[in-house]
């Protein structure tokens, strides 16, 4: 996160981020993956870790991130008892006709930029990272 703040709006590394996803949430990590087209990969993820809220949907495109309102932070501490953290705001298109608002509050956040093979691939480079739901055809 960068700017006036530890809330201010989220400033993502230069690239084309239009199409995201949730590619991995449980109770420790949130992890959304963006890049322009998601068929085949993705270049760049945002690990949010000991997510304590999330509203957003599974896939959206094109999100507009700002700094969360002065009552989105006293909602989010008057709930856990203290401002999360980290506390990501946005509205972004999720196939209807306005913008979804969304909001997801952690303790921690990663902006991690490397290509992640969404589908598997014989010939990609050692160390080449997968997607969690990737496997070798010896896996299956």
């Amino acid at each position: 996160m960068g700017g006036e703040g530890r809330h201010a709006g989220l400033r993502l590394p230069e690239g084309s981020w239009w199409d995201w996803d949730v590619v991995d949430r449980n109770a420790g990590q949130l992890r959304l993956a963006a890049g322009h087209d998601l068929t085949y990969h993705h270049g760049l993820e945002l690990v949010f870790d000991d997510p304590v809220f999330v509203n957003c949907p599974s896939s959206f495109h094109d999100p507009v991130f700002r700094a969360p309102s002065s009552g989105e932070l006293h909602r989010l501490a008057r709930h856990f008892g203290a401002e999360p953290p980290v506390v990501v705001a946005f509205g972004a298109d999720a196939g209807g006709r306005d913008p979804v608002p969304c909001l997801i509050a952690a303790e921690r956040l990663e902006i991690v930029r490397e290509a992640v093979l969404r589908h598997w691939r014989d010939d990609a480079a050692p160390g080449q990272r997968f997607a969690p739901w990737v496997r070798s055809p010896g896996q299956r």
